[in-house]
């Protein structure tokens, strides 16, 4: 099977290694910007698409298809991987799109449309309403609403098209600025309300179908870490379930995709209230970005069940093979300058040093000269860590981000470092608002480290005075000698600074 993957970067890459593993041709595409991309190199074939925002050009990812003689396409995530309309392109031209159904992509991309569906498959949801909101909304309606309340686009996903409502005198607001981004976005500016639950967990349950009745489940993960409802840190199994809570939010996400005859890969996602009480909230028609500790604890390499599934028609494993073993967790490394509001930065990758040793899987399309453009998402990388249990994925995870060197462009490490090392987010009391009320602490600023390292360097001198005095032979010792070595390396800077203090024993 000839496979094209409609995509870039780092989902990129990894769906073309698994074509590779498994002996199929792989055709890349690339925009202007792309030219030198990663996934450009690794493919079999590149096909060049043209502009910039061709990622999202049906008609040029079909014309690459046919020039390549491609028999199947993977979307990967983003981009098309959610449009019903490329899906049924796809199939209508003959080849095999590496995704759920056309008519399941429709109807879950679609919220309102994925409530109903989850509605009769017996799933509890959220408090809500039932059609979209009209678009002139009267105050007698605005003052009946429960608040706090969430303004949610019933179209597309990843945190876009949602705004908080804290009174009647916000909804208006609300509604028009989730309408405006939910037409930018999406192209679609229907908006519906829906409950707000604080504090909750987002647990989402990984399944995998045939489209003809089997279908599998491959344990759930935690999504709680979010800055603006976009996730940062995944890990699987979530933290602190319960066996039979952890049963219930699974069959819940089985019995769901099997009134949807699911095919392919899809995740459930549900919000878990401070009661144990869960919530059905979406359904996303696609591989996820935060797969890999799905595949860590399960062993079991999802792109290659997909393509599996596209090429022979069947599943290659069954469900009493899916054992969770040990804990795995995900870190996304973003292009964003985390001082200044987490704004997406630009520049070129002049230096890489990917963490590795046991347990430990860097997914990225990075190297050296690479350049770093806000044409695209910021998402540069993902490290995922495993152990046989979570405290010591937690720790393997900190050693591999301070293993970790990006250069040439700042990013989100130092901020995902003060996260997992926080007392809250290794005891696992996390939800949804944690970084709302997240304060990272308060590094010594350069004034203070520089007269930290003159008094260091003082007391150095005269510790050396000391031993002069009690030896003379060593009173020749030339005053240079003395200081101490520069420290060029700020890892050197804080080992000094601590021995100084005494932290180093």
């Amino acid at each position: 099977m000839k496979v094209l993957v409609a995509n870039r970067g780092e989902i990129a890459v990894r769906i073309l290694r698994a074509c590779y593993e498994l002996g199929f041709d792989s055709v890349a595409v690339y925009t202007d910007v792309d030219e030198v991309g990663l996934h450009v190199r690794y493919a079999n074939e590149a096909v060049a698409i043209g502009a910039t925002g061709n990622y999202l050009n049906i008609a040029a990812i079909l014309e690459a298809a046919h020039r390549s003689g491609a028999e199947a396409i993977h979307p990967g995530y983003g981009f098309l991987a959610e449009n019903p309309a490329f899906a049924q392109a796809v199939e209508e031209d003959g080849m095999t799109f590496i995704g759920p159904r056309p008519e399941t992509i429709a109807l879950t991309g679609d919220k309102l449309a994925a409530r109903q569906a989850a509605r009769q498959a017996g799933l509890p949801i959220l408090a809500g309403s039932e059609s979209p909101l009209p678009l002139e909304l009267s105050a007698e309606m605005a003052a009946q609403m429960n608040y706090p309340l969430l303004v949610k686009a019933s179209a597309g996903g990843g945190g876009r098209g949602i705004r908080l409502a804290q009174s009647s005198k916000e909804l208006g607001e609300m509604v028009a600025a989730a309408r405006h981004e939910a037409l930018a976005t999406f192209g679609n500016d229907s908006i519906y309300l829906e409950e707000l639950v604080q504090p909750a967990r987002h647990i989402e349950v990984q399944i995998l179908g045939d489209g003809l009745g089997g279908l599998l489940c491959l344990g759930e993960r935690e999504c709680s870490i979010q800055r603006r409802r976009q996730k940062l840190i995944e890990e699987s199994p979530a933290h602190g379930l319960d066996p039979e809570l952890r049963t219930a939010i699974q069959e819940a996400a089985l019995c769901l995709g099997k009134s949807l005859n699911y095919r392919s890969l899809g995740t459930i996602e549900f919000l878990l209230d401070s009661n144990h009480n869960f919530y059905f909230i979406e359904v996303n028609p696609r591989i996820q970005v935060e797969h890999p500790v799905t595949e860590m604890v399960t062993g079991i390499d999802l792109v290659k069940e997909q393509l599996i599934l596209a090429a022979e028609g069947k599943l290659a494993v069954a469900q009493e093979e899916i054992h969770s073993h040990g804990a795995a967790i995900e870190a996304r490394i973003l292009a964003e300058d985390t001082e200044a509001g987490f704004l997406p930065v630009t520049g070129e990758i002049t230096h890489l040093k990917e963490p590795s040793g046991p347990g430990v899987r860097f997914d990225s399309a990075l190297y050296p000269g690479l350049p770093v453009t806000t044409h695209y998402d910021s998402l540069l990388a993902k490290v995922i860590t495993w152990d046989r249990h979570r405290p010591g994925a937690i720790v393997r995870l900190s050693r591999s981000l301070n293993e970790l060197k990006i250069g040439g462009v700042p990013t989100d490490v130092p901020f995902l470092l003060q996260i997992i090392e926080s007392p809250s987010f290794i005891s696992g009391k996390v939800d949804t608002t944690y970084l709302e009320h997240f304060t990272p602490p308060q590094e010594a600023s350069e004034p203070d480290l520089e007269r930290e390292l003159a008094l260091a360097t003082a007391l150095y001198v005269h510790q050396q005075r000391q031993k002069s005095e009690r030896n003379p032979a060593i009173s020749s010792v030339q005053p240079s000698t003395l200081r101490p070595a520069p420290c060029a390396d700020p890892w050197q800077v804080i080992a000094w600074r601590e021995q100084f203090r005494g932290d180093v024993r």
